[in-house]
């Protein structure tokens, strides 16, 4: 990337399952844009939960609250030439597909990628320990389990994780971005 020329910014959504991968796909994407000198940022799920998001709920409404801060965060990063890396669970389909509407409002790159790893995948990785609060019946409204997730009908990339590794996963979105002549 040249420094006279403006970068070129772009939301990568990688939603899925807790567990999946998402943010572990996200940061050595992000090492290797970086390295590239690309500008990137990671807006983590649960990072954006605790400071941009703290006081919502997990209830729907609060959930698409949620999805719909980071997705305004995500826009205004990419459009001012950053490469936002946002992974973020965001169950539902209707509040993803706001945020992609928002993206294309303002003529602004949206990759959706969907972290297609197996519930019983997520619940053997289990990174937070959700999985077992919640089989010990200490945690209600898991994501995938007892609260619903809405798979992506139509995603840019759909990850198998669950048969590649972290480093594959990433390196296929960066394919991704490079075919669209993002990076």
């Amino acid at each position: 990337m040249t420094t006279t020329a403006r970068a070129q910014g772009a939301t990568v959504w990688l939603t899925g399952l807790p567990s999946a991968g998402k943010t572990t796909i996200a940061q050595h994407l992000g090492e290797r844009l970086r390295a590239e000198g690309h500008r990137v940022e990671v807006l983590d799920g649960d990072e954006v939960r605790r400071f941009l998001s703290a006081g919502l709920g997990f209830s729907r409404e609060d959930r698409n609250t949620n999805v719909q801060r980071i997705g305004l965060v995500s826009e205004v990063l990419a459009r001012n030439g950053v490469l936002s890396l946002v992974p973020v669970i965001a169950p539902y389909a209707d509040s993803r597909e706001a945020v992609r509407k928002r993206h294309e409002a303002s003529g602004t790159p949206y990759i959706e990628v969907h972290v297609a790893t197996p519930v019983d995948v997520c619940s053997d990785r289990d990174v937070k320990g959700l999985y077992a609060r919640q089989a010990a019946g200490h945690l209600t409204g898991l994501t995938g389990v007892d609260d619903p997730y809405e798979p992506p009908t139509d995603p840019a990339l759909t990850l198998p994780t669950q048969t590649q590794s972290p480093r594959e996963s990433a390196d296929a979105v960066y394919a991704v971005l490079s075919e669209r002549g993002l990076v």
